[in-house]
């Protein structure tokens, strides 16, 4: 009999590094020749940004960063545990690793027999060439594609990576949540989003280099609209609760990121857009999500809100509510970080 587990968490890549390497992102983004010179220096921050940085350059707030969101991965982790799925679906976005120039869909899944990927360089956990093999769930995955095209979702699908082993939306998820290194063996069926839209091409899909402006003739067409996502998060779950399977859904990605977010001059999130749409999470308001406006979207700097567009929607079918939900706010650590828990 069907059961399905949701869940959400954030693949922050700067948590496989160490806690001096945290704030890189900002340090790259105070690199911007076009910067307001009040804000090249803490002087000219907000006080709540100042703070955080402290004395240390946010090595500090670093650490109690980081305790923070392990935290919240072991939660995660235990109730995957406790959950024992056949598979875990994820959605994360594909960052221009095999969405490029050569095809760029608007979501699709990988039906691969196996997922073979390496550590990151320089981690927290000291591993030098570790790789990581997990199965993957190619007869679910086949099922799951054809039935969403069944009910009009014009569903992308693979059998084998055409660029890139497996995008780190996916790979930091399963890294973080076995950040005790106790092994991750339950089969994963990727279920790749075209999250960043304009800029998965014009930008590579990353954060912006300032040796060259973006032009809006250069740009991208549009991510999938937030309505759209919502509709597919929710008929994968209607679709999945009439299987046979006992199943994991995951939302993997951070939401407003400050490289993202030119009101912000690219140097901290927009949370209180962020707060926004936790409230509407937590309370329910599945309407709020379905219709949040593509232009907020991406003037918010939320590309990757879209993967938890997918979850808000199989939450709305399921009629389900989280029993834990977190919001992780920063102002220099690149992005808010949003967790949820969802059991049957």
């Amino acid at each position: 009999m069907a059961e399905i587990l949701a869940l959400g968490l954030s693949h922050y890549p700067p948590l496989a590094g160490p806690d001096e390497r945290m704030s890189w992102i900002l340090k790259r983004m105070l690199q911007n020749p076009q910067l307001p010179e009040k804000l090249r220096t803490p002087a000219g921050w907000p006080d709540p940004m100042r703070a955080e940085w402290g004395n240390d350059e946010g090595k500090s707030s670093a650490i109690r960063h980081r305790a923070t969101l392990v935290d919240w991965m072991r939660k995660t982790r235990a109730a995957l545990d406790a959950f024992a799925p056949d598979f875990v679906l994820i959605w994360g976005d594909d960052q221009y690793e095999n969405f490029r120039e050569d095809i760029v869909p608007p979501y699709c899944i990988s039906a691969y027999d196996r997922f073979r990927f390496g550590s990151p360089p320089n981690n927290v956990w000291g591993e030098t060439g570790k790789t990581f093999d997990l199965p993957g769930h190619p007869v679910a995955a086949k099922m799951l594609t054809s039935r969403l095209i069944e009910e009009g979702f014009d569903t992308a699908y693979a059998y084998k990576a055409l660029h890139h082993p497996l995008g780190h939306a996916f790979t930091n998820a399963i890294l973080y949540l076995d950040y005790d290194r106790k092994g991750f063996d339950f089969p994963i069926i990727p279920f790749a989003l075209n999250c960043y839209g304009r800029r998965v091409i014009a930008q590579r899909g990353g954060i912006p280099t300032f040796d060259r402006i973006v032009t809006d003739a250069e740009l991208d067409p549009p991510a999938p609209t937030p309505r759209r996502l919502f509709d597919l998060g929710a008929a994968t779950a209607r679709i999945l609760a009439q299987s046979p399977y006992r199943v994991a859904l995951l939302a993997s990605s951070g939401w407003s990121h400050a490289f993202l977010t030119a009101k912000n001059q690219f140097l901290y999130p927009d949370t209180p857009a962020d707060r926004h749409l936790y409230d509407a999470l937590c309370e329910g308001d599945w309407e709020t999500w379905r219709n949040y406006p593509a232009a907020a979207i991406e003037d918010s700097g939320q590309q990757e809100v879209l993967n938890w567009m997918c979850l808000a929607g199989a939450l709305s079918e399921l009629d389900r509510r989280a029993t834990e939900t977190g919001f992780v706010d920063t102002w220099i650590f690149n992005s808010s970080k949003v967790f949820l828990v969802a059991p049957p």
